[in-house]
């Protein structure tokens, strides 16, 4: 069965039967004693929840978190917010469908933004941080997976070709900066930029279509993780000077800006002040951007509250395309999960 129906395009009052990702379950109890399930299902256009009144205990064995089932009911509003009323759900066998429609992914070609970040690569000066920058992004084995790992859980760029997309805006962002500015090092800068963020790698994983916290994400975080990265590079490339990893550790380290927000240290250097501001801007550009996507008309208008950016916000949707499929524009091979 191929799928048909996706989040974005229902609407209240909408009868649906297709396929969806299992994003979270639960099973609970109604103050009657009835068992039910809070189900939340996805695909790559979003995620919407709702509950399943009937067969909950036997339905918990069938939704499995990040298996794909088969779902049929009804589109209703509650609280002014999509839910589904689920009518029936049954599993679906591997191999019935193809796990691309249920993966959320970036709107950039993937391909395209890899070829960007190694011509930025070619101009950074410093011949340490070059062949540090070679090592992550051409040699090892995380330049695969870097190029389809999420940037974060759901805040933002969470999804396939996430870390790849934010990484290079940010390194594009801090470009122009360093020209713009005197006095500071573009190499330092640039690979703090593409590096910042390396320890997600680490810390978060996909797991059929599920971005989850690894073991060691949780207990150590993406800055320590991935100053330990760095300096584990580091000392496989003969005299690479002590005070450059410092500094470029101090980058990493230092790049959420503030104790508060999970940085062990503030930016104290010209770089990693830079690198604060621009990694802030661009993670709030994107929360932006993804609720632009969502909206049906072009018009300004309020949103909703913004829990995370603490304000309302007056925007307008993006330009309606036919020319492309957005959802066929981050390349058509099956991503590997990691």
């Amino acid at each position: 069965m191929g799928k048909n129906t996706f989040v974005d395009g229902l609407s209240e009052g909408d009868r649906f039967d297709d396929l969806f990702l299992v994003k979270s379950v639960k099973l609970g109890e109604t103050r009657a004693g009835k068992p039910y399930l809070v189900l939340s299902v996805m695909d790559k256009s979003g995620d919407v929840s709702g509950p399943v009144w009937d067969n909950a205990e036997q339905l918990h064995q069938v939704c499995k978190v990040g298996t794909v089932v088969r779902c049929r009911g009804m589109v209703q509003l509650y609280r002014d917010n999509k839910q589904l009323k689920f009518d029936g759900i049954e599993p679906v066998a591997e191999g019935d469908f193809d796990l691309g429609d249920f993966l959320p992914a970036s709107t950039r070609c993937r391909e395209e933004m890899a070829r960007d970040l190694e011509k930025i690569i070619r101009t950074v000066k410093n011949p340490f941080l070059k062949k540090m920058l070679n090592h992550f992004f051409k040699k090892s084995d995380w330049w695969p997976h870097f190029q389809e790992a999420p940037a974060a859980k759901g805040i933002h760029h969470a999804y396939i070709g996430g870390l790849l997309e934010h990484s290079l805006s940010v390194a594009t962002v801090a470009d122009f900066i360093a020209n713009h500015y005197e006095g500071v090092d573009r190499s330092l800068l640039i690979s703090g930029a593409l590096l910042h963020d390396i320890g997600k790698l680490e810390e978060l994983r996909l797991d059929n279509g599920v971005i989850d916290y690894t073991v060691r994400g949780r207990l150590k975080g993406h800055l320590v993780i991935g100053s330990e990265m760095v300096g584990h590079v580091a000392g496989k490339i003969r005299d690479f000077p002590e005070n450059l990893l410092e500094h470029l550790q101090h980058l990493i380290l230092s790049h959420h800006g503030r104790l508060e927000f999970g940085s062990p240290t503030l930016p104290m250097t010209v770089e990693a002040f830079v690198l604060n501001l621009v990694d802030d801007l661009d993670a709030k550009m994107n929360m932006i951007e993804q609720l632009r996507r969502k909206l049906d008309s072009e018009e300004l208008g309020w949103t909703e509250y913004q829990r995370v950016l603490e304000r309302y916000l007056y925007l307008g949707g993006f330009a309606k395309t036919n020319d492309v499929d957005e959802r066929k524009v981050s390349g058509s091979h099956q991503p590997t999960l990691f």
